[in-house]
């Protein structure tokens, strides 16, 4: 009894002493808190969940992160490789420099045009509001704006319409294959279809009584025939009969399509393709070449046919 109560005493005192840790741990002498042992010493520090952390999220130095202004250059370097591409293969802006597409399209204008679809094989198509390469000195004797390095840079990656390119920008009425026509003062006819034409200008006439205007010519194909909406003032395809395809653009030098008037922004608005171009009947030549096609295709497998059945 006397063994028990003394020992009980010494292990008493013991535990209020502090003891010397081993070497290398100093400032771990102290009482035994929530989560220590005698063996394994002070529990790891909390982290804010309440979850134990770990030595590098302790101890580990904090990565440094980079400055803003360091990075700004890459970030613009980025920005201007992806507005190159997009200007390359997607989209690019362009600007109106003329009245001759009037009141679809006024001067001054910043359109946007979808160059992805040429890339795979899309053609142009009756209706659509296209942008086009010179086919052949269109624009000669025009003058060509002088841009600061400034706008060439910004032309370059697509943020500002190109000042040097020389570029027209007309509808669509008729495409390879079509027969179109212009007798007086119209209508304008696409294979023997009168067109309503709501999107010339007001005040013009669909055709022009002058003789140089007054056409009847069936398209190329992989060529298209452009006219201006602004009638009176638009030195179209009528004006180019004499150069190679008879006025003609070749499907080549479409840069592509124009879908959105962007700028200015009260004038934000699409270019769909008008109604009268969907009627029944416009597209009968251009149908019936795939049709024929089909036909010829389809004959060597029914005279066959007919072959087995007569020997059997």
């Amino acid at each position: 009894m006397g063994d028990v109560a003394v020992g009980a005493q010494e292990g008493h005192g013991d535990a209020e002493r502090p003891q010397p840790g081993p070497a290398g741990t100093e400032g771990l002498d102290r009482p035994q808190g929530p989560g220590e042992t005698a063996d394994s010493g002070p529990a790891p520090d909390a982290a804010p969940d309440g979850t134990a952390g770990t030595d590098a999220e302790t101890t580990g130095p904090k990565p440094r992160q980079r400055s803003f202004w360091k990075e700004l250059p890459l970030l613009v370097g980025i920005a201007l490789i992806l507005a190159l591409l997009i200007k390359t293969f997607l989209v690019q802006a362009f600007s109106i420099p003329s009245d001759s597409m009037q009141n679809t399209l006024q001067r001054g204008d910043r359109v946007l045009v979808d160059k992805l679809t040429p890339w795979f094989g899309s053609e142009p198509e009756r209706g659509e509001v296209v942008v086009f390469h010179d086919p052949g000195n269109w624009l000669e004797g025009e003058p060509t704006p002088q841009p600061n390095a400034v706008q060439k840079v910004l032309s370059f990656v697509g943020l500002m319409p190109s000042a040097e390119e020389k570029d027209l920008i007309k509808r669509v009425v008729a495409v390879g294959g079509d027969t179109v026509e212009c007798k007086g003062t119209g209508p304008l006819k696409v294979n023997g279809k009168a067109l309503d034409e709501p999107y010339v200008f007001a005040g013009n006439t669909p055709c022009s009584t002058d003789p140089e205007s007054q056409f009847k010519i069936t398209v190329p194909k992989g060529r298209i025939w452009v006219m201006g909406d602004h009638r009176q003032n638009s030195a179209d395809s009528r004006y180019h009969r004499d150069q190679p395809g008879g006025g003609s653009v070749p499907v080549d030098k479409v840069v592509g399509r124009a879908l959105v008037v962007a700028w200015p922004l009260d004038r934000w608005n699409t270019l769909p393709v008008p109604s009268t171009f969907g009627q029944q009947g416009i597209g009968t030549v251009a149908s019936a070449a795939p049709a024929a096609l089909g036909l010829l295709g389809a004959a060597p497998v029914v005279l066959l046919r007919r072959r087995r059945r007569a020997g059997r």
